[in-house]
């Protein structure tokens, strides 16, 4: 299978209000020694977000960058490569996608300290085939008009009767809720978890449907009082002008697990296992977890970053603290299957 690859150069001036900030900081993270060739990205990450990480990767190294974009087809089309593949990295924007990967043999174990140290043991693969570059806090969205503060603090208690038609959410078996299932049968079993999204689908106030944003916009417009989200996603409605009285109408709540904390979905990377250009693909990974890129992540695109000598910004650390919770991603990747299934015994999404 033949492509072309997109070269990376430059992008950082086109990006309105990007260029001071990666600018200001191309020494945050100096690299000892430069590189030179090139490394091969497949990503299913937006291009505006990583293209200004990519150039200051570049700007630093002397590596060129080519990624490829998709949204769909990439594990599809890295699998029918095979070995004649030019992959070096894959950049996810779920862990679903990232534990596909996995579970389909494309991606290779990365021996780096610097990535061990920067990333958590809670964020990495226990074989360090998958390494954690961003968290999202799966919050619920609830009425500023007609819920009190404190009044819903658990995923648990998404499932209380006293909830009856206030709940909306997407699609039972969108990845982001599929995810928080696979961590409520972690921590409760699978029967008990059964009858938690029994509970759930039968206080929804109407069929799921749309994404996180049109959970908050139904929450707004009075259809039901809780919604559930990724946490970046209010700040991307605060930020559209026919969207902010959306997230102007509801409170940002971190809710934990019972014994437990808040949820935490991932963006995260794998080396592809036939790399042809490994050195350069870890060098890139180590940059990734870097000041430098994850303050972009932080400042740009409202996500946390997974290193934790790097703060939230100064917009997400305003609306809460978050304690992610206990379990680690592959705890709650080994219950992905699982959780699909009980989407579909209880008919939640008819």
């Amino acid at each position: 299978m033949s492509f072309r690859l997109k070269s990376i150069h430059h992008h950082v001036a086109k990006k309105v209000g990007l260029a001071g900030l990666v600018l200001g900081m191309t020494m945050a993270a100096p690299i000892a020694q430069a590189a030179d060739g090139e490394v091969n990205i497949y990503s299913m990450r937006q291009a505006y977000l990583i293209e200004p990480i990519l150039d200051e990767f570049t700007k630093e190294t002397g590596v060129k960058v080519n990624v490829l974009f998709a949204n769909d087809g990439l594990i599809e089309r890295l699998a029918q490569e095979g070995r004649n593949s030019p992959a070096d990295v894959v950049l996810t924007s779920s862990f679903g996608n990232t534990a596909r990967l996995i579970d389909e043999g494309l991606a290779q174990p990365v021996d780096s300290e610097t990535l061990t140290a920067r990333v958590p043991t809670q964020f990495r693969a226990a074989d360090n085939r998958w390494f954690a570059l961003t968290l999202r806090a799966r919050l619920f969205y609830t009425s500023l008009e007609r819920m009190n503060d404190g009044d819903l603090v658990t995923y648990e208690g998404l499932a209380d009767p006293k909830w009856k038609g206030k709940v909306c959410t997407r699609s039972g078996s969108h990845p982001y809720n599929v995810q928080m299932i696979a961590a409520m049968i972690a921590h409760h079993g699978k029967e008990d978890t059964k009858t938690w999204l029994e509970g759930v689908k039968s206080n929804l106030g109407r069929k799921p449907q749309g994404n996180d944003r049109a959970q908050v916009k139904a929450v707004s417009e009075g259809e039901c009082d809780i919604a559930v989200g990724n946490s970046y996603y209010y700040f991307k409605m605060l930020d559209d002008p026919e969207q902010r009285g959306w997230a102007e109408a509801v409170r940002p709540v971190f809710p934990a697990f019972d014994g437990g904390g808040t949820h935490v979905n991932v963006s995260a990377m794998v080396m592809a296992p036939h790399a042809p250009n490994p050195e350069n693909a870890v060098l890139l990974m180590e940059y990734l977890t870097g000041e430098t890129a994850q303050r972009i992540y932080a400042d740009v695109n409202f996500e946390y970053p997974v290193n934790p000598d790097v703060a939230p910004s100064e917009a997400l650390a305003g609306i809460g603290k978050l304690t992610p919770d206990s379990l680690t991603l592959d705890q709650v990747a080994s219950n992905l299957r699982d959780a699909l299934q009980l989407v579909a015994e209880v008919g939640y999404n008819e």
